[in-house]
């Protein structure tokens, strides 16, 4: 199969450089500097091993001849930009008649739940990944991940359930590139269990390293409740834990730690927008549905906002406003 990775930052620029180096057919997706850097110099990733850069064909969109149909698109943007990218690619050509939407699988490797939902409304095959991929992109051209011995892990599955040969033939193709990647009925529920643990996304953007344990707790303790109360069933820190193990560490990059996750990154590199209202907002947005409070998931969606308005930077925004926010 061919990929097609449309968002070639941290998560995309891991996957489609690992790829390519395993051997696959790879076209990433990007725009502006990060764009102009991938067609001059292709794209550099640093792990804990070794550095490679993929010289691979880098693009800004559909245009162009249409894509074989044995085309994955793999969507890694942030979700803010979800609705965007699929809008892009969905009615795009595909080689031998009809539209991306109508005979190419999308796979979703990004983290919240609402991506799934907005892909369905565009394309017939939707495939969730939930993902752990310890990856940093801060500069055009470059991708920094910290994954030890395998750069991530990738569970896939075929939304709303289930999996497919599609599921399959992707995970193998992931697992050729290093990655684990476990094939699994109920991807969906990995990824909420994912989403609680993102929940704290906001809280180190806006706080930095030094993020008080309660108020950890609290936005993930809002998470279950909301959850619990919509019906929603997801994995516990205890099975994620033992499901990882060792397998997906974080080890130093040239002598450096992970500087942040990804909606720290988005504050760090000044882009204009964050992912906080599909996690914290996710939370909140069933919270109203289902009667359920969720002053602290609430506080951070509106402080994030604040910072990116006002350009604070990246652990900068005060904690006591932040406390007294929630009330």
């Amino acid at each position: 199969m061919r990929y097609v990775i449309i968002g070639a930052g941290a998560v995309g620029g891991t996957i489609g450089v690992l790829l390519a180096d395993a051997g696959h057919d790879v076209t990433l997706v990007a725009r502006g500097a990060h764009l102009d850097a991938l067609r001059e110099r292709g794209l550099t990733l640093r792990t804990p091993e070794r550095e490679v850069t993929g010289r691979l064909p880098a693009v800004a969109g559909p245009d162009g001849p249409p894509p074989p149909a044995d085309t994955v698109l793999v969507l890694t943007v942030k979700s803010q930009d979800t609705v965007a990218a699929l809008t892009a690619w969905a009615d795009a050509p595909v080689e031998g008649g009809g539209t991306a939407g109508e005979r190419l699988p999308v796979v979703l490797a990004q983290n919240g739940v609402a991506n799934e939902p907005a892909a369905l409304r565009r394309f017939a095959r939707v495939h969730p990944v939930c993902v752990w991929l310890p990856a940093t992109h801060l500069e055009p051209g470059l991708v920094v991940a910290n994954g030890h011995p395998h750069p991530g892990m990738l569970h896939i599955g075929r939304y709303p359930s289930g999996a497919d040969d599609t599921s399959r033939a992707v995970a193998a193709d992931l697992t050729s590139a290093g990655f684990v990647a476990p094939v699994r009925d109920d991807v969906m529920r990995w990824k909420y269990g994912k989403l609680l643990a993102n929940l704290g996304n906001g809280l180190q953007a806006l706080l930095g390293r030094d993020v008080p344990e309660a108020l950890s707790k609290r936005v993930r303790a809002e998470g279950e409740a909301a959850l619990a109360a919509a019906g929603i069933a997801h994995t516990t820190v205890e099975e994620e834990a033992a499901e990882r193990g060792d397998l997906v560490s974080h080890r130093p990059v040239g002598g450096e730690e992970r500087s942040g996750g990804s909606t720290w990154q988005s504050l760090a590199r000044g882009a204009g927008s964050v992912e906080t209202d599909h996690l914290n907002g996710e939370i909140v947005l069933l919270g109203r549905l289902h009667g359920v409070p969720t002053p602290a998931n609430a506080a951070v969606q509106t402080a994030v906002r604040r910072a990116v308005r006002d350009r604070i930077p990246a652990g900068g925004f005060p904690l006591g406003e932040l406390e007294k926010m929630i009330g």
